[in-house]
């Protein structure tokens, strides 16, 4: 009774043993973390791989986005393996510390990995900035070239309103040299040749 009780309690262990190993591992894909920067980037990391893990970073700031990707095998790191999600966790806490989640991060460090072989470091592959939407630098130039049209129609009705001159009448002149002409008629006729100039003017006075 002894023997099978024992040999019961063997099968057991046994069981235990083969069920923690066919346990599935955790894994990192489709997982995203998303989190804030010293500057106030809005970013979003994603991770994909089990063994190869390839990290990518993604963030918005002032009229531009920015990104950059990792890789490495942090599965060799013991500390990982037993709680992956401490471990991005703890890459996105460093993150936040920067104005800039990819620039001068060559690679993402963690302190609960910091003994675990080189190839456990997630090391920058790629990176690149992209600047802020096309169409609406189309836009900004369309309404800066509707403003100038307007203001260069403005402009020449301005300069080109011809200005107001006073109207002379011709008659006046015509008057007078008439009036002149017949004095002197007078004055020929009339007057002695020494006081002709002055006949002339006192009859164009009077008649004038």
């Amino acid at each position: 009774m002894k023997s099978f009780a024992l040999l019961f309690l063997v099968v057991i262990c046994g069981m235990g043993g083969l069920g923690q190993k066919l346990k599935p591992k955790k894994r990192s894909n489709g997982e995203e973390i998303n989190f804030r920067t010293k500057t106030k980037d809005v970013c979003t990391m994603s991770m994909t791989g089990d063994e190869d893990i390839k990290v990518r970073i993604e963030c918005k700031s002032q009229g531009m986005s920015y990104w950059c990707e990792f890789t490495g095998k942090p599965s060799v790191c013991r500390a990982f393996r037993n709680n992956p999600k401490i471990y991005w966790n703890q890459i996105a806490m460093e993150l936040r510390k920067l104005p800039h989640a990819c620039e001068s991060t060559q690679v993402l460090k963690t302190t609960m990995c910091q003994k675990a072989p080189t190839e456990a470091l997630m090391k920058q592959i790629a990176a690149g900035v992209e600047p802020e939407d096309l169409a609406n630098q189309d836009k900004s130039v369309q309404k800066t070239s509707t403003s100038m049209r307007g203001a260069g129609k403005s402009s020449v009705k301005k300069i080109g309103k011809p200005p107001i001159l006073p109207l002379i009448k011709p008659t006046q002149h015509g008057q007078g040299s008439e009036n002149e002409t017949e004095a002197m008629k007078l004055a020929r006729e009339h007057c002695w040749e020494p006081l002709r100039g002055f006949c002339s003017y006192i009859i164009g006075i009077f008649r004038g």
